[in-house]
């Protein structure tokens, strides 16, 4: 169901909210679907239900944009995300079912835990390939059966996610791109495809059970689209280097914190 909610006073911050999820969404990868709905529902007091499929619709401008500027910047890497986003689709058709049939607290509490469990995953990999020489990774090489039988894991389970909770499913994307070794430019710029094309099957999948609120929309997209356009930006103009593996852990502390935050919210 589509409709347009009254304006409200505290709609005139949705701009700014929505401007700094656009712009490290597209920093990080994520696409502001994990910030987008504790926002809505825990700060702003919006409905679940209207929260959930609210966060989809507005986190497709920030991956659109996001996808676009990172690809100009040569930091998709397109095979690797249509690994992902094959099973990803499957997994959001998957997730929205099942989220039909479980109350939104059981859904809550399992998103928070399985985001801590992901990022335990990130942290272990990062400690096991922290020597590995970055000069040997080559990451135009041709994807054998165990690297896409690994991304369709992964994928399915961000699809599950997105489907399921209303989110990006960024954790396990992160995840899986960071297993395969890719650099944090790509994994950021690949994230994002997988996102985009993901919260799109999402959005179909809860269109006829949840309840679209374009004003809310709206005032987040006119502040996100713009934090989208600059991230990409930023992020190119960001010497990381060495920093790499602090990143890693960074992604992982932050997980682990929107993950605490879903189980105790």
């Amino acid at each position: 169901m589509i409709f347009h909610s009254s304006v409200e006073t505290f709609y005139f911050l949705l701009p700014l909210a929505g401007f700094i999820v656009g712009l490290f969404g597209t920093m990080l990868g994520g696409g502001g679907g994990f910030f987008f709905l504790p926002l809505l529902t825990l700060v702003f007091g919006v409905p679940a239900q209207t929260a959930v499929i609210t966060s989809l619709v507005a986190t497709l401008p920030i991956a659109l944009v996001g996808t676009s500027g990172h690809y100009q910047k040569g930091n998709v890497n397109t095979r690797m995300g249509m690994v992902f986003s094959v099973a990803g689709i499957i997994g959001a058709i998957l997730g929205a079912t099942l989220s039909s049939s479980v109350s939104a607290e059981q859904l809550k509490v399992s998103f928070g835990i399985y985001s801590i469990l992901i990022a335990a995953n990130m942290l272990i990999g990062s400690i096991r390939n922290r020597n590995i020489d970055k000069d040997t990774i080559n990451e135009n090489k041709r994807i054998g059966l165990q690297e896409r039988l690994k991304a369709s894991v992964f994928g399915l389970s961000a699809g599950m996610i997105t489907g399921s909770f209303g989110t990006s499913g960024t954790a396990p994307i992160l995840a899986g791109l960071f297993s395969m070794k890719l650099s944090v430019k790509k994994v950021v710029g690949t994230s994002l495809l997988v996102v985009l094309i993901n919260t799109l099957v999402a959005v179909g999948a809860h269109f006829f059970i949840g309840k679209i609120d374009l004003t809310l929309v709206a005032f987040l997209s006119s502040g996100s689209v713009l934090g989208a356009f600059l991230g990409p930006v930023l992020l190119a103009k960001t010497k990381i280097g060495k920093s790499e593996s602090k990143i890693k852990y960074i992604y992982a502390l932050v997980i682990v914190g929107i993950g605490v935050a879903m189980i105790l919210g």
